[in-house]
């Protein structure tokens, strides 16, 4: 019955985050309460992906780092830049929306990412390399960033940044990956389909809880606001964009093609969002809010690409 229920959301995975973007919007005023679950669902589903790796897989990843380096490129110096420019260009003298489109680029890589590339059959190894070394680099990594680019300072406890993320990421990926060594490999066949769907569901309440949490900065639209998501979208599909050209470019094969793909596109933004209206005025939390209204339909999208691409259904993609 699990595995009957995973391929149908599997079918369905373009749909469901899009229809858990406009649920959240509608039933927000409840829905918003439940934002305590998030680092807690988002810690199940890292375990759920990560029993598929194992420790002789994240050596070979460590061994190879050209992928991981382009990525870090991707993700910590283009798309930061562009954010940068992009924000001059269209919004002139608006330092704080400037600030905000900086802030959307330099938050690390999207834990989320690891689910969208387990059900596309790509290098779990890999992503989860990336996400470790992003998230533990994070509280270096924003601040600075913000501060050369757009000469911000950001005051912030990095060890609550890096306890909420080792939570949802590192603690969670290590126990999944012990079992899978420990079992040599049975977890992975036997848990694996039994958890998937899960995995799907998961996702779609985290998408809702988080479209609940925005959904006050939503109210008042106006032109502004509609440029800035416009901006904020075009911009963000040119990070799954780089990601799939640099793989391309580099003949990497399927699995590699497939992380550096949802990973240079996808950031955290549920910690970006905190960041951004506990630290800052209401502009700059404009640009984080608009990503977090597509990331993910922008993933689904990609998705389907990728599976097109390549002559496979996510289902069998999963498989290979």
């Amino acid at each position: 019955m699990l595995i009957r229920l995973n391929k149908v959301l599997e079918k369905a995975m373009p749909f469901v985050t899009p229809s858990a973007v406009i649920v959240g919007l509608i039933c927000s005023a409840w829905l918003h309460h439940l934002s305590f679950l998030v680092p807690w669902i988002f810690a199940a589903m890292t375990f759920a992906g990560s029993i598929g790796s194992n420790f002789k897989d994240l050596r070979k990843v460590m061994m190879h780092p050209l992928p991981i380096i382009a990525n870090f490129i991707i993700l910590h110096l283009a798309m930061p830049i562009l954010g940068w420019a992009a924000g001059s260009i269209f919004f002139p003298g608006d330092d704080l929306t400037q600030t905000g489109f900086v802030l959307l680029f330099v938050i690390p890589t999207g834990v989320v990412s690891l689910v969208w590339v387990t059900i596309y059959g790509g290098n779990i190894a890999l992503t989860l390399a990336l996400i470790l070394l992003d998230t533990l680099l994070s509280p270096l990594i924003v601040p600075l960033s913000l501060s050369l680019i757009v000469g911000a300072k950001v005051h912030m406890d990095p060890w609550d940044i890096m306890s909420g993320l080792f939570l949802m990421v590192v603690i969670p990926s290590l126990i999944g990956m012990l079992l899978n060594q420990w079992t040599k490999g049975r977890i992975k066949t036997t848990w694996g389909p039994r958890l998937a769907p899960f995995s799907k569901i998961g996702l779609f309440v985290v998408v809702a809880i988080n479209s609940s949490v925005i959904a006050p900065y939503l109210k008042d639209m106006n032109g502004q606001l509609v440029k800035v998501i416009v901006l904020a979208f075009a911009c963000a599909t040119i990070g799954y964009l780089a990601g799939w050209l640099v793989s391309r470019m580099m003949r990497w094969d399927r699995e590699v093609t497939i992380a550096l793909t949802f990973n240079s596109g996808m950031r955290n933004l549920s910690a970006g969002a905190v960041l951004a209206i506990s630290f800052f005025p209401p502009p700059v939390a404009l640009p984080v809010v608009a990503g977090m209204l597509f990331q993910q339909i922008l993933a689904a999208l990609y998705g389907q690409r990728l599976a097109k691409r390549y002559g496979l259904n996510a289902h069998t993609a999963k498989a290979a």
